[in-house]
C-alpha cells in the first residue's frame, strides 16, 4: 500500500470527521426519543476512527489496481454524502433530509464495498465495517425520524 496514497484519502476522511466536531449531538440530540439498542455515546469516535482508517486503507489499496477509476468514483461519491450527513442531521436538525443522505450513503458505501471485493479482497473486507456501520446509523435515523414528529421537517 503506497502510504502517500493513504494520506490523501485519510485526508479526505478528516474533512469528513471535521464535520462531526463542528456539529456536535448536545442536549438537542439527547432530547429524541431514541431506541434501546442506539449504541452509547463513547462508541461514535472510536468506531468513526477506526472506520476512517479502514476507509482510507481499502482505497489506498484499490488505487493500486489497475481499473479501479469506478470504484475510486464510488468512494469520492460516499465520502461526499459522509461529509453532508453531520450538518444536515445535527447542523439543520433536518431528520428527513439527512435519512435521504443516508440513503445516498447506504447505496454509495454498498456499491463502494461490492467494486473493492472486485479489484482486491482485503479493499473490500475493509469496507463491510463501514457497511455495518451505515446500516444500523441508517435504521437509528429511520427509527429516530419517525419517533420524533415534533422536529420540523
Amino acid at each position: 500500500m503506497d502510504i502517500y496514497l493513504f494520506g490523501t484519502y485519510l485526508l479526505a476522511c478528516g474533512a469528513a470527521a471535521t464535520t462531526g466536531a463542528m456539529f456536535s449531538p448536545g442536549t438537542w440530540y439527547e432530547a429524541l426519543k431514541k431506541p434501546t439498542w442506539t449504541p452509547p455515546n463513547w462508541l461514535f469516535p472510536v468506531a468513526w476512527t477506526t472506520l476512517y482508517l479502514l476507509m482510507a486503507a481499502a482505497a489506498a489499496r484499490a488505487s493500486a489496481v489497475e481499473g479501479a477509476g469506478f470504484g475510486l468514483a464510488l468512494w469520492s461519491v460516499q465520502i461526499a454524502f459522509n461529509t453532508l450527513w453531520t450538518p444536515i442531521f445535527f447542523g439543520l436538525r433536518r431528520l428527513r433530509a439527512a435519512m435521504g443522505v443516508m440513503v445516498g450513503l447506504w447505496l454509495s458505501v454498498a456499491a463502494t464495498t461490492v467494486a473493492f471485493f472486485g479489484l482486491d479482497l482485503w479493499a473490500g473486507l475493509m469496507f463491510v465495517p463501514y457497511l455495518v456501520w451505515v446500516s444500523v446509523a441508517g435504521a437509528l435515523n429511520f427509527w429516530v425520524m419517525r419517533n420524533n414528529p415534533e422536529v420540523p421537517a
